[in-house]
């Protein structure tokens, strides 16, 4: 009996590992996802619910901000056709930030903070009249009822974007600082500990739980990237009702990993990571300049070079690159976002074979650079920065180095040109079963402009050599 029980526990297992499996395959395969961080922040340019939260903005001012979120020249179709262009297969927006402006038609109430709170806080701001009250605490904090926008803005994104076949995300802020049940608001105050509090706390709890299960309702996302998760242990946010909630009627749904328990994959922060992140499937979320929200300030946009060598830096290691946008608050993408994604749209259609659908590159030391290779491990891509240190395109051939590689070379050539690249094999000891050193040289005349890509394609699936080189 025993035996029994054993061998079904192990196939349960098997299955349900499987199941996860085939899950993630999409996101496995998808590579390039987009964030987009849109909200009230955009109206004056401020940091997204933390300048507020750490007391830089006083908080009626900061909300404020919704009086002139107008979303009036807002494209969701044209959204969605940029995002498409970049070569993203997912994206990912806010439906709503620490801040608590829902985004979408949410039926909750969002009572105001208390007066103590708020004289506490903001010792030298007045609590608002009811004449001139952060929000119509009747109605719910949403775009809808809120703002000049007077609509919905999640569902035409998610449409759009459907129709493109770009997989849907939802951002969504476990946190709520806005809520006058939930314990934080200021970076340096809490209002009450849930210890002391629990039914509070409580109602906190309904109100967030019942929000998730609206977004799981209206939209049924492909993917929920929780955020806001440092505050409370997984137990105290309820994390298995959550996921309960989302599994019971959407089984397809994949989340990120900040409720590491029940997280699907990995979700690293700006820094590109050295080592593996501790799940299989992984994602590095990246700002396109140095803000998630719209900041007109905020000139420092990184190079398409740049974010091109930390995207393949991430498929390299198996991961994605989930690249971040703020649009306006009246509904357009930045010049410098747009520009960025349509070159990033262009590398990528051009070397779609090496990105999309492959798997982690070489093990350290084989090759000093980025590398995928196909699933069925017969042909290798390796990545070549062709700009130099001063931003200038490389103005002649490049050799490239390849070591430890068992298998006969079948071809190899520049992707996404007809140039063939010409392999030198050095090294090779007849007797050794150590493999000789590659050297292979790129024309000057066949370089991409940012990242060029070599194709490599190996007569049986790979074979790599991990010794210490000599006889061994």
């Amino acid at each position: 009996m025993k035996k029994c029980f054993f061998l079904f526990l192990l196939v349960s297992v098997g299955v349900q590992s499987q199941t996860d499996s085939t899950r993630l395959q999409w996101f496995n395969d998808a590579k390039l996802g987009i964030f987009i961080h849109w909200g009230m922040y955009a109206v004056n340019g401020t940091s997204e619910s933390w300048s507020f939260h750490n007391g830089t903005v006083p908080y009626d001012t900061y909300m404020h901000q919704m009086k002139g979120f107008t979303a009036n020249r807002f494209d969701p179709e044209a959204w969605a056709a940029l995002i498409q262009e970049s070569g993203a297969r997912y994206a990912v927006i806010t439906t709503q930030h620490h801040d608590g402006l829902a985004l979408w038609n949410t039926l909750e109430l969002t009572p105001y903070p208390s007066k103590s709170d708020w004289n506490t806080s903001f010792p030298n701001s007045t609590y608002p009249a009811a004449k001139n009250a952060l929000w119509d605490a009747k109605k719910p904090l949403s775009t809808i009822y809120q703002t000049p926008a007077a609509r919905d803005l999640i569902t035409p994104v998610s449409n759009a974007l459907r129709k493109k076949g770009i997989h849907f995300g939802a951002y969504y802020s476990l946190l709520d600082w806005s809520h006058g049940d939930y314990p934080k608001f200021l970076k340096e105050t809490d209002r009450y500990q849930i210890t002391q509090d629990p039914q509070r706390w409580n109602r906190f709890l309904r109100f967030m739980h019942r929000q998730i299960a609206e977004i799981n309702t209206q939209f049924s996302p492909d993917l929920y990237w929780f955020d806001g998760d440092w505050e409370h242990t997984e137990a105290e946010w309820g994390a298995s009702t959550i996921d309960s909630i989302i599994h019971t009627s959407n089984p397809k749904a994949i989340l990120n990993g900040r409720l590491p328990s029940y997280g699907d994959y990995s979700t690293p922060e700006q820094n590109m990571p050295i080592t593996h992140p501790e799940k299989k499937s992984w994602e590095l979320c990246l700002t396109s300049n140095e803000s998630w929200g719209y900041q007109p300030t905020d000139t420092h946009y990184k190079t398409t070079n740049e974010v091109l060598r930390i995207f393949t830096e991430c498929l390299n290691m198996g991961g994605n690159l989930l690249l971040d946008i703020g649009p306006k608050a009246d509904g357009t993408i930045p010049e410098e976002q747009v520009r960025l994604l349509k070159e990033i749209g262009r590398w990528t259609n051009k070397h779609a074979e090496a990105i999309y659908g492959t798997n982690a590159g070489l093990p350290y030391g084989h090759y000093h650079g980025n590398s995928t290779l196909s699933k069925d491990r017969k042909t290798l891509y390796l990545f070549v920065n062709a700009v130099r240190p001063d931003g200038t395109p490389a103005q002649a051939s490049i050799d490239l180095m390849l070591k430890g590689v068992k298998n006969q070379v079948v071809s190899a050539e520049v992707l996404g040109t007809t140039t063939n690249v010409p392999v030198k094999t050095v090294g090779k000891i007849s007797w050794s079963r150590v493999p000789g050193t590659l050297f292979l040289n790129v024309p000057a005349e066949a370089l991409d402009a940012e990242i060029t890509v070599v194709k490599i394609v190996l007569d049986t699936s790979l074979d790599l050599y991990r010794g210490q080189g000599g006889f061994h």
